[in-house]
């Protein structure tokens, strides 16, 4: 006589409604929305201003900026999660590009030279290590000491001046002038870019995959805790140093690729463009919070302000100074979060001991 109710499909239609709003809440809240949203609108505003900012040779030139600077960005970012920095990382390009002009001027074979170039990079970072975690010397002024080395040592090698690479060794120019066509003919992406996506894509995996990037965050989240979890900060940011060591001679690699000479001074400040770009992403100064695709719409947004600038007819150096701005931005928002989540633990222990009593 009564109609039948199907109870097990209405729960299954809440359970589903309610999952999709739980997926669209945790979206929402994600800390990479607001600042793609960001991006999105700073693409329009330029796009409004000059309608050559989306052309093909503009894009070009985004992809090619945020190449350099983003497979830096790999390595600072993870150092950064794990509660140390790396302020050398410009200058161990500048040297690695630098070293590897020296040795193709000599006469070795490129892949020789690039072999040799990135052992070097993992020595520079050792030697960080060695300051930072034998030594017990601050990151900070640690790293910095060693980038008035390297940048020293490179003008040093290069007697002040560009080092010229020959066309007998016109296959080191492909890691920089190569092309993955999407569309034949028309649109390619370079290959600098696509090393950049592939890094971003290996750390954003062990980050979030594996022990060992559980390791990071914990030791940049509480580094006593960590010790006591049975995991070595000293051992953990080791790696990471020569890794960030290896990704820097890496970048200035390429550059010199793409320059088709080393210089002295064409990876300067680049780190500081990766830090920046960390932090807008939300990998917190402090350690143990954010991650490397947030660094990678950070990364977006200041190479696609920066070539917005020039599109508008700004001087170049205009982009020093929104660099410094957008950094101070991204400290400011890194303090504040910081204070919230700290605000937000204490306030929870301070709730479970009072329920406790």
């Amino acid at each position: 006589m009564f109609p039948k109710l199907d109870i097990t499909t209405n729960c299954h239609n809440r359970e589903g409604a309610m999952g999709k709003k739980l997926l669209l809440k945790r979206i929402l809240r994600a800390k990479n929305v607001p600042l793609l949203t960001v991006t999105i609108i700073v693409i329009i505003v330029f796009f409004c201003i000059n309608n050559s900012y989306l052309s093909q040779r503009n894009i070009y030139n985004i992809m090619y900026s945020m190449s350099f600077s983003g497979v830096i960005a790999c390595g600072i970012g993870c150092l950064l999660i794990s509660g140390a920095v790396d302020l050398s990382a410009g200058a161990i390009g500048c040297f690695a590009g630098v070293f590897a002009a020296v040795l193709m001027r000599a006469g070795l074979p490129w892949p020789a030279a690039v072999g040799l170039t990135l052992l070097f990079g993992i020595m520079a970072g050792a030697v960080n290590s060695f300051f930072a975690n034998v030594l017990n010397f601050m990151p900070f002024i640690a790293t910095i000491g060693m980038a008035s080395v390297w940048a020293g040592m490179a003008m040093v090698i290069s007697n002040g001046s560009a080092v010229p690479i020959s066309q007998i060794n016109a296959g080191f120019y492909q890691l920089s002038a190569m092309y993955v066509n999407i569309i034949p003919d028309r649109f390619g992406i370079p290959l600098p870019f696509l090393i950049m996506i592939a890094l971003f894509f290996v750390y954003g995996f062990i980050l979030t995959m594996t022990p060992f990037g559980r390791q990071i965050y914990m030791c940049g989240g509480n580094r006593f805790a960590a010790r006591l979890a049975g995991v070595s900060p000293k051992k953990t940011t080791t790696i990471l140093f020569l890794n960030s060591g290896l990704v820097s001679s890496l970048a200035g690699l390429l550059v010199a690729a793409n320059n088709r000479m080393g210089s002295p001074t064409n990876v300067t400040g680049m780190e500081m463009s990766a830090i920046a770009a960390a932090i807008l992403g939300g990998i917190s100064f402090m350690g143990g919070a954010g991650s490397v695709s947030g660094a990678f719409v950070g990364l977006l947004l200041i190479n696609c302000f920066n070539t917005g600038l020039i599109s508008a007819g700004l001087p170049a150096y205009w982009q020093i100074c929104a660099q410094g701005v957008l950094l101070l931005i991204a400290l400011l928002a890194d303090y504040f979060s910081s204070r919230v989540r700290m605000g937000s633990i204490s306030g929870s222990d301070t709730a479970k001991l009072l329920t406790a009593r």
